[in-house]
């Protein structure tokens, strides 16, 4: 399997995690160490990967509340063992851009490195 194909998995099952809400997948995609940054209401946003999922948990996914799964993959740039990825996530009133950073690690690519933003919508 080429890089952006395998790649592009890794966000299909991150796609899949946020949609559902399953913390379990998205485990799977993130290194144990990833950081999440943003900001958010204009304050500084900072968390690990447990406190992220644990906020994950602890809120009503996208599917319970019947939204439609609009994520989509913007961009894939892969350099050797390092990549990025822009995508798009539309979930939960909010219209997210996210510039995820991935590395082949022990063999298989893993998202270590989160940024994101909402994107106010015109009109």
């Amino acid at each position: 399997m080429d890089d952006h194909r395998a790649i592009a998995a890794v966000l299909g099952d991150y796609f899949k995690g946020l949609y559902t809400g399953d913390t379990a997948l998205l485990r799977t995609v993130f290194h144990p160490a990833a950081a999440l940054f943003a900001t958010r209401d204009g304050q500084p946003y900072h968390k690990g990967l447990d406190a992220y999922l644990d906020g994950v948990a602890l809120r009503a996914s996208p599917a319970s509340l019947g939204e439609p799964d609009r994520m989509q993959v913007l961009a894939i740039d892969v350099t050797h063992d390092i990549a990025t990825a822009r995508v798009h996530v539309p979930a939960l009133g909010f219209d997210y851009v996210n510039y995820l950073s991935l590395v082949r690690w022990h063999g298989r690519w893993m998202i270590v490195n989160k940024v994101f933003t909402d994107v106010p919508t015109e009109g």
